[in-house]
């Protein structure tokens, strides 16, 4: 009965849009998308549609101009309107308009789907009355939100990484993930760099506890380039293991994603680690800056494998939430403070991050055999190699990592906020 229904989804999130898509679309429905008031109207004065989802709340102007606009083109075209904002007035408006449904953010893919199909039947205006009293119900029962709330809850932040977050980062094209993962190694590794000249003396001036927190604040610069320029990062991918809950798709796809990711973090890492090497920076403070970088790499491979696993653990558990708050703002200033405290928590405490350390620990190899190490006792170094680099570091620090990630932020999430929803979806009753 959908196969030949059109619609149009009038929102300014990149999410919102591709969820209405995705779902839409899994129902038969053609659905087309944009992202202004003004794109929209474009594509609904050029093109015959059978619905229009709309959000009132646009960058460009109000969403109600584009419902005025396309009634004098498209006078039976069913309208829904898709909003966290709303009161009496906008509902009177509506249903002068015309619009026949009024779906709240954030809503569920059933509640999505059932708002397009009843508007649908109640398309042209002949079966009115009722849609009318839905409209005014709804929106005089939804509490407007002011002009400063600039976050997601956390339920529709658990949709948006399920539904659409972790499914773009596993259909996205190879050779665009390769690339973004490497720049993930470097932003991280300029946030490690940093990390290393401010703890070389710190602590000689106010002591190991502000120590710590210097270099945790300074070193949270990485993961701000990570989320904010964009790049693809191991730790902070752990949370596409909802998708793969939600059933978006298999673990096959999952790890293949994982894989391919971390080895570009690597070589991301491992560059800029040659780069600061040959730039001699590590020589500032007559040679202090580069002592500091071996000493944190050698005390970084004698950790015991179950030290740097539960170090992990915490690690990624912080940064996992760090990442998972900074997609719930919505304002450049919202995520550097999602940021910024997550980060700078999981750097004072002394975790481990894998990615962190695929710069930490090459750099210190790099620096083995210079002046860095003059004044060290003969076979400090002996445990620093790239085997136990491998072994007694990045394999215990990333499994701890995936375990803080997935298992802590990722699945807890999930289950807290949508297990049920999978139970409802018709792929699990076969």
């Amino acid at each position: 009965m959908t196969a030949h229904r059109r619609v149009l989804v009038v929102d300014d999130e990149p999410t919102v849009r591709e969820s209405c898509q995705r779902v839409l679309g899994d129902r038969g429905f053609d659905v087309e998308t944009a992202a202004t008031v003004q794109e929209g109207l474009d594509r609904a004065t050029r093109g015959y549609f059978d619905c229009a989802l709309v959000d009132l709340k646009m960058p460009d102007t109000n969403g109600m101009e584009l419902v005025r606009t396309a009634r004098e083109h498209r006078d039976n075209m069913a309208v829904v309107i898709i909003t966290g904002h709303g009161d009496v007035d906008t509902a009177a408006e509506a249903v002068r308009l015309g619009v026949s449904d009024y779906i709240c953010k954030p809503f569920t893919p059933e509640e999505l789907v059932d708002g397009v199909e009843r508007a649908l039947e109640n398309a042209p205006r002949g079966g009115f009355a009722q849609a009318v009293d839905r409209v005014v119900e709804k929106m005089s029962a939804t509490t407007p939100q002011p002009e400063h709330f600039e976050h997601r809850s956390p339920q529709a932040l658990a949709q948006m990484v399920t539904r659409a977050v972790g499914v773009k980062k596993a259909f996205a094209s190879v050779p665009n993930t390769l690339l973004l993962g490497i720049l993930a190694g470097v932003y991280i590794g300029f946030g490690a760099a940093l990390a290393t000249l401010v703890g070389h003396d710190a602590a000689k001036h106010v002591g190991v506890g502000i120590a710590q927190l210097l270099v945790g604040a300074v070193f949270s610069v990485g993961l701000m380039l990570v989320v904010i320029a964009g790049a693809e990062l191991f730790t902070g991918n752990n949370l596409m293991i909802a998708s793969v809950l939600g059933k978006e798709y298999g673990y096959g796809r999952l790890l293949g994603r994982w894989a391919l990711v971390f080895v570009a973090n690597l070589i991301g890492s491992v560059v800029l680690a040659l780069i600061m090497y040959r730039s001699g920076l590590w020589k500032m403070a007559s040679g202090a800056v580069g002592a500091k970088a071996l000493a944190i790499a050698n005390a970084k491979v004698n950790l015991s494998f179950g030290e740097a696993f539960f170090r992990g653990i915490g690690c990624n558990w912080l940064v996992c939430l760090a990442v998972w708050m900074a997609l719930s703002a919505k304002e450049i200033a919202g995520k550097i403070l999602a940021i910024f405290f997550p980060i700078m928590a999981f750097v004072a405490l002394g975790y481990e991050h894998c990615v962190a350390n695929m710069y930490f620990i090459p750099m210190g190899l790099l620096l083995k055999n210079t002046v860095a190490a003059a004044g060290l006792a003969v076979g400090t170094l002996d445990g620093l190699t790239w085997g136990n680099f491998v072994v007694a570091n990045l394999i215990p620090v990333t499994l701890g990592n995936i375990v803080g990630g997935a298992l802590f932020v990722g699945s807890m999430y999930w289950w807290l906020y949508m297990r049920s929803e999978r139970r409802a979806r018709p792929a699990d009753a076969a």
